[in-house]
This record gives C-alpha cells, structure tokens and sequence, in this order.
C-alpha cells in the first residue's frame, strides 16, 4: 500500500539503510511514534554493562542503556533488540526505548533466583549447533529445541564437524529422530560441506546460533560471514569439550543477506515457561498420548497408556520418553517456582504498604501522651 509519498511501504522499507540488519515494515510502523519525537532507529549488535553497541543508518554507536535499565532481566536490553536512539548533543547517545519484540529466546537465569535470561531477541531462526566430532547429545538438543519451539524462531539443527565423524549419515538419523519436523543440516567449516544452503536457509532473515563450547560455533560465524570476525580455539583433546571463545553475544551481517548472532557457549540451559516448546518438541509423543485410556496419562504404569505401549514394541525409543518426562518435570518445577517468588514478592509488597500505612497513621494521630 503507498503511503503520501505514492511510495509502497515495502518498498520504503527494503531501502531503509537499515534493511540489511532486519528493518522491514512492521518494525517502521512500530517505530513511527518514536520518529515522531525526533529519535532514531538502531539495532543491538552487542551489549556490555550499562552500555550497547548499536548499528544505526549512519554507522555503529555506543550508547547508554541506563534510561531503560529494569530490574528485571527478561525487560533488559539484548541483543537483536530494536531500539529508539536519542543521538544527543556531543555526549554518549542513550537508548529511550526498546520496541516490543516479536520473538525472544529466553532460558533460566543459572541463579538461585526464578529469573530469565533473554540470549536473543527478534530472530527468525533458532539455528542449533551439534559437534560431530564427540558422539551427540540428543537429551540436550531436545532441550535446545523445546526452548527454540517457545521462543517463536523456526529451529534448525546443524551438525558440525562432519569431516571428524565417523557415520554422518547416522548422526542425521538420530537427529532428525529427535527433531521431528525439523531440518538438519550436516555442515563442515573446513571442507565447505552444507555451508551453501545454511546460508540460503538463513538469508534475509535474523538467526542465533546456539551450542556447546566445543561445538564449533566461532568457526562457522567465520565461514558464513567469510571473514575471520571471531577468535577460534582448539578443543580438549581428552574429552572434546570446547573453551569459551565467545565471551559476548554479537549480532553480524552475512553477505548473502540477514544477520546472524552469535552466543557464547551454554554449559546449562534451564528451561523457561517452555510447556508449549516441550509438547511441540515431542509430537510423536503428544500424538501416542491421544489414544491413551485416560485424558490425564502420565505414561508411567497406567492400563491402556499408548505411550508406554509404543515403548514396549520399539515404535517409541525409552530414551525419548525419560527425556520428555524430565522436561515436563523441569518446566512444572520452575512455574511452581515462578509462581511461589511472585507471591512471595506480592507479600512483601504488601507489608511495606501496611507499615508505611501505620507509621502515616502514627503521625496524624501525634505523640502519645
């Protein structure tokens, strides 16, 4: 639709100097109101403590993210975020607004606290990295792709390393076994093996990439961007585990078109209100449970369980079922948590409200005699 100018808005947005880091028409209707009050569109491309590094239509910047600081780390500028950028007058720009995200991937903060920790905000693809070279961990890939399902970015699996595996074709196999519904893609950084459609697949488009230390994700940042834009190190020789190369999450340019951010390595991922991810994880599962005796199943030894009649003849792995029970019991576990520190926060708020309302009723009423 043209808009006064007699121009098409995709159109307007395709030349906005911003189009190539992801700016499109919905995120121009989004921002209009800012516009409006003389700021400027930026994307996050990295952040650090009380400060950003965002790419705006004249060039990067750093910028002061205090003005939107909040207590709460899931509201916290991320990387990937669209923000509204006051550009000042000779001091350091500073961020005034974040503008509402269409996807976020989001795990559980590794704290005592029920918090969340936001790793990407506003991609389109979820892109799961799997070293080849240490035989896979298909209980944590399930993990990734319940919190990738929940996040609203498509996930994609990439088993990396092919050039050091023994049995490709029984990697992918077991991979798209346990990502039903899923691409997986075998790619290797040192042959070139995959790495021309990984980059159609993510072209045009926003992508985090996710992963083990070890699972070579530096290395291929490096090959899609085609340039050595990240530091790459060995992994243990003794047990193929990886150092942490990246020590910040960065968003890059790809020269075919889109952006890709890199996350350092995740040693644990918590899940996050991933109910949905973990159902859409497991639809074999989701399906069998359909036909079960009971609309309540919990697949462990009750009569007429679907479920646990595909694990008795072969259809369904036990392996699979363990890992779908442990998340199911995770996530529960955490809304209970959630749900208990809200309450928590909820009473204390409260008691404050009630001693300040006694000390004010103190002080109308004067000293006592």
């Amino acid at each position: 639709m043209p808009d006064n100018s007699g121009t098409p808005r995709d159109l307007r947005a395709t030349a906005h100097p911003l189009a190539p880091y992801g700016w499109d028409e919905h995120t121009a209707e989004a921002f209009a109101p800012y516009g409006r009050q003389g700021l400027v569109p930026a994307r996050v491309v990295r952040v650090d403590r009380g400060r950003c590094d965002a790419v705006t239509a004249d060039g990067t910047v750093r910028a002061d993210t205090a003005p939107v600081a909040s207590p709460d780390p899931v509201r916290a500028v991320c990387t990937g975020d669209w923000a509204a950028l006051d550009p000042g007058t000779g001091g350091l720009p500073a961020v005034r607004a974040l503008l509402p995200r269409r996807t976020a991937f989001v795990r559980s903060a590794s704290s005592t606290r029920s918090e969340g920790q936001v790793l990407a905000a506003n991609v389109d693809h979820a892109v799961i990295a799997v070293s080849l070279a240490v035989e896979p961990d298909l209980g944590r890939l399930e993990r990734f792709l319940a919190l990738a399902w929940e996040s609203g970015a498509q996930p994609l699996v990439v088993l990396t390393k092919t050039d050091l595996a023994p049995d490709t074709a029984h990697a992918v196999a077991d991979a798209e076994a346990a990502a039903p519904g899923v691409t997986v893609l075998p790619v290797s950084a040192v042959t070139g093996e995959g790495l021309d459609v990984l980059a159609a697949a993510l072209g045009g488009g926003t992508a985090v990439l996710l992963g083990q230390s070890g699972a070579g994700k530096s290395t291929l940042v490096n090959a899609l961007v085609g340039q050595e834009v990240l530091a790459v190190q060995e992994t243990r020789a003794r047990d193929g585990k990886g150092r942490h190369t990246t020590t910040a999450r960065e968003l890059f340019a790809l020269p075919g078109g889109g952006v890709l951010i890199d996350t350092p390595g995740l040693r644990g991922v918590g899940l996050w209100d991933a109910g949905d991810g973990v159902g859409r994880t497991f639809p074999d599962i989701e399906e069998l449970a359909r036909a079960c005796r009971f609309h309540d199943c919990a697949h462990a030894a009750e009569p007429g369980c679907a479920v646990l009649a595909a694990v008795d003849d072969g259809t369904l792995p036990e392996r699979r079922l363990e890992s779908y029970r442990k998340l199911l019991r995770e996530n529960q576990y955490l809304a209970a948590r959630t749900d208990a520190r809200l309450r928590s926060e909820l009473r204390r708020d409260w008691k404050q409200k009630q001693a300040l309302g006694r000390h004010m009723m103190e002080r109308k009423r004067g000293p006592r005699r």
